[in-house]
């Protein structure tokens, strides 16, 4: 049976793989006059609430049909925020265009962070002080791009509220003044003002919040806004609005080695091991491209030295530590961020999907697949809430316990990194392979921070240095700043009522039978906010295909979701479903644990797995989930919080 299954699988993607590549890549250069066009045309499918995107095997082969006579424009190397955005943006240009990512897509440091979008408060700060033009600039920049990211995305992003408290007259006076003239620095890009609360609004709205603390007492809070993500699905959005626009991505495929020009020893394409293959099929493929774009996040310098081994480093990890909480910790719909905690670091904790997320670390530390949160940085996050908190702050209640590397760019000219190692860096160190590193989620769309190349040319951005480099005929310029992404055309935020209203959770009981169930507004909630307008595609499985029960008890996450990511999310392992199309491991690990067995069978059937796989798969999740730190997996018994 099995091998009948693999033999099918194998026809299936020998069937493709002579249109494939003219189905996903093979449009032609557009002309001037068709540029108006051609966008419109991107644009309607990815707003066509029954578009599909391709299948793995389609987009594999669209890979592999490339050839040194006819290569692809460009190949992206890393499925982050800042690949996936560089695919989208060079797909849309009319380029064509392939990604491939080693694991999943946000399987690094796009899935690890503090979920906000933020225009740059501390920047504004630095700017005003150090009469720094520069980091005006920047603040402006990144202003403007959090407004554009939430309007792309409204289904996964929104404006959150942050509250600052004041243990002062003169911390009141100067947060206010300073978040005001943040207000009039967003200008039409504002989400919503900035105000002061008294200290009694302030509990009322906070009700955790600690009114009195060690020598001091609660004169007052201030109040802004910044954008929230789900940053997994917002990558995972990114990758299918590029595969529907054209875009060959493929997840689980490593670049091992590169190819050059024999004569000029420019780099046109890479060496692709499918880490998905069958054991007994080929899994190794060459792709041709113009230009290489390495944007592998921390492992940027990896690629860098499989090209050249004498490189020099460009990245500078840090590590970023985040724990997340029950609920009761913070309200829905209220943030609190410290500036500057008594040993000089800021400190938050923000509701985020039903649990409360609370960070952060900034720390040296080494580049590895799996990084994992010590105790004693978790245990620094949970000793610097306690002191603005009035309930007791146990380590029991770590519900999971993450850390994520920044790639911290470094400029090899610079005598000191700090002032930019929160900027990107882009270069063409090596004919053919465009570097882009560092920078920070709500600029992933357009990378105009910081750049430099060995000439001392300034690029505006990844997509138009790769341009230079290739001498690439591009239909037009950056088109990206307004497109939205799969799922957010036509969504609004009642668009769950019309799941509750409408669909019901077809239950499987334990006994066999099939039992409804209603949709209820947790559920419709998540739903809505997951998926968009393809809300209604997950709300169908679940009632038609008896797959509505939650995954795992007091989360929404139904097991509809598995089958449907799996059909048009490349979702191929249980971690993927775990950790980024759904945030289980994230917002719970044991209960992440406690589903996976349900999870590993849906994604059998849908996959078509043989018992050796799934073993496999569950022996993968268990080891995963091992890096995060819950109550269950820690040692914290001689700690503080207890």
């Amino acid at each position: 049976m099995a091998a009948s299954i693999r033999l099918r699988r194998l026809a299936a993607v020998a069937a493709v793989a002579g249109g494939a590549y003219f189905t996903v890549l093979g449009n032609p250069p557009i002309a001037a006059s068709d540029r108006g066009t051609a966008l419109a045309n991107v644009k309607q499918r990815i707003a066509d609430p029954s578009a599909a995107v391709p299948s793995r095997a389609v987009q594999e082969s669209a890979l592999i049909g490339s050839s040194a006579s006819n290569p692809l424009d460009v190949l992206v190397i890393g499925g982050g925020a800042t690949g996936c955005g560089v695919a989208l943006d060079a797909v849309t240009r009319g380029l064509r265009v392939g990604l491939v990512e080693r694991e999943d897509f946000a399987s690094g440091t796009s899935s690890r962070s503090t979920k906000l979008i933020h225009g740059g408060v501390r920047y504004l700060e630095k700017a005003v002080f150090n009469l720094d033009y520069g980091q005006l600039k920047l603040v402006f920049h990144a202003l403007e791009e959090r407004k554009q990211v939430i309007e792309n995305a409204p289904h996964l992003c929104n404006a959150l509220p942050c509250m600052t408290p004041c243990f002062s007259w003169f911390e009141a006076v100067y947060y206010w003044m300073g978040l005001k003239m943040y207000d009039l620095v967003a200008g039409r890009h504002l989400l919503h003002l900035s105000r002061y609360y008294s200290a009694q609004e302030s509990v009322e709205l906070f009700p955790t919040l600690a009114r009195k603390g060690k020598d001091r007492s609660l004169k007052g809070t201030v109040v802004y806004y910044d954008g929230q993500m789900n940053d997994s699905r917002l990558n995972v959005a990114l990758a299918c609005t590029a595969a529907l626009a054209g875009a060959a991505v493929v997840n689980h495929a490593e670049v091992i080695s590169f190819l050059r020009d024999d004569g000029t020893g420019r780099i046109i394409g890479a060496r692709i091991r499918n880490n998905l293959s069958e054991p007994f099929l080929s899994n190794e493929f060459d792709t041709y491209a113009k230009v290489v774009v390495n944007a592998a996040g921390p492992f940027c310098d990896s690629v860098r030295w499989m090209a050249d081994k004498e490189a020099k480093q460009m990245i500078s990890p840090s590590s970023g530590v985040h724990i997340v909480l029950p609920d009761y910790y913070s309200p829905e719909g209220m943030g609190l961020i410290v500036p500057k905690t008594k040993d000089g670091r800021v400190v938050f904790m923000l509701p985020w999907l039903g649990r409360t997320v609370a960070g952060t670390t900034d720390s040296n530390t080494s580049i590895t697949m799996l990084p994992e949160p010590h105790e004693d940085e978790i245990e620094f996050i949970l000793d610097a809430i306690s002191d603005y908190l009035n309930v007791k702050v146990r380590r029991t209640d770590v519900l999971s316990a993450w850390s994520g590397i920044r790639p911290l760019a470094v400029d090899p000219r610079a005598k000191s990194t700090e002032s930019i190692s929160r900027d990107h860096v882009v270069c063409e160190d090596l004919p053919g392979l465009v570097t882009i590193t560092g920078g920070k989620w709500t600029t992933y769309r357009s990378y105009q921070l910081f750049t430099y190349s060995i000439n001392s040319s300034m690029a505006e951005d990844a997509v138009d240095l790769a341009i230079k480099s290739g001498k690439l005929n591009s239909a037009s310029k950056c088109v990206t700043y307004d497109l939205q992404l799969i799922g957010a055309d036509g969504w609004d935020p009642a668009s769950f009522t019309i799941l509750a209203q409408q669909y019901k959770r077809m239950k499987t009981s334990y006994g066999g039978k099939v039992v409804p169930g209603a949709m209820d507004t947790a559920a419709a909630k998540h739903l809505s906010h997951g998926y968009g307008i393809f809300a209604e595609r997950v709300a169908a499985i679940a009632q038609n295909e008896n797959l509505g029960k939650r995954l795992a008890h007091g989360y929404p996450i139904l097991e509809a979701e598995v089958a449907y990511c799996a059909r048009h999310e490349y979702c191929e392992s249980a971690v993927d479903f775990i950790a980024r199309r759904s945030r289980l491991a994230f917002l719970d690990t044991d209960a992440a644990r406690r589903a996976v067995p349900r999870v590993i069978e849906i994604l059998a059937s849908e996959h078509q797995w043989d018992k050796s796989r799934q073993k496999q798969e569950l022996q993968k999740a268990q080891e995963f989930l091992e890096t995060f730190k819950s109550s269950r997996n820690a040692q914290f018994h001689d700690g503080k919080h207890k």
